[in-house]
């Protein structure tokens, strides 16, 4: 979870903010969707230039952004809390028992992941947030990005495990993180 390494990723977007990025003029704002799958913080496709395409040409087609572009980002992934890793399950396994805690204090209701392959990631977005107050509390370190293995889509053959936009999302939450960005070819 120390890890310390480049990362290439990409992110859809609007073409006027991939060359105010690409030009230093801009940075990415993180995103506080209260859905978002890893919590608040700027989200990019690990090394799936293809995959932010999708996205820019979906949030086109649906009219979130005019003219669809995706701009490359180098980010150093600084202390990553990896979901490939069993220690970084368990940290979430743990952060979702401090949140049910919480629930249960306040009588809140928990959040429920929605969504056609619970693309709305309501409950994941709580858990995430949950455990990074928790550590903030605690003195511990916070992490500046969170990588996970995403499942989604559709089968790629009958009863086959991978699906056709599985993919590994990055959140980035330390700004500092990202070294650069950059226009694809």
């Amino acid at each position: 979870m120390n890890s310390r390494s480049l990362v290439i990723g990409y992110h859809g977007c609007e073409l006027k903010l991939a060359k105010r990025l690409a030009a230093g003029g801009a940075d990415l704002t993180p995103s506080r969707n209260l859905y978002d799958w890893l919590g608040n913080g700027q989200y990019i496709w690990e090394y799936s230039l293809e995959r932010g395409w999708q996205w820019a040409l979906e949030a086109a087609k649906e009219g979130r952004i005019k003219t669809p572009a995706v701009i490359g980002v180098v980010v150093d992934l600084g202390k990553c809390l990896d979901l490939v890793e069993a220690e970084a399950l368990q940290i979430v396994r743990d952060a979702y028992q401090r949140y049910r805690q919480i629930c249960q204090l306040s009588g809140s209701n928990e959040e429920r992941n929605r969504g056609i392959g619970f693309r709305a990631r309501y409950l994941d977005c709580m858990v995430f947030e949950t455990l990074h107050a928790w550590r903030q509390e605690q003195g511990l370190p916070p992490f500046d990005t969170v990588r996970g293995f995403f499942i989604e889509g559709s089968e790629l053959y009958p009863g086959a495990g991978l699906r056709d936009r599985d993919h590994i999302q990055i959140c980035v939450r330390n700004p500092k993180c990202i070294k650069g960005y950059f226009l694809p070819r």
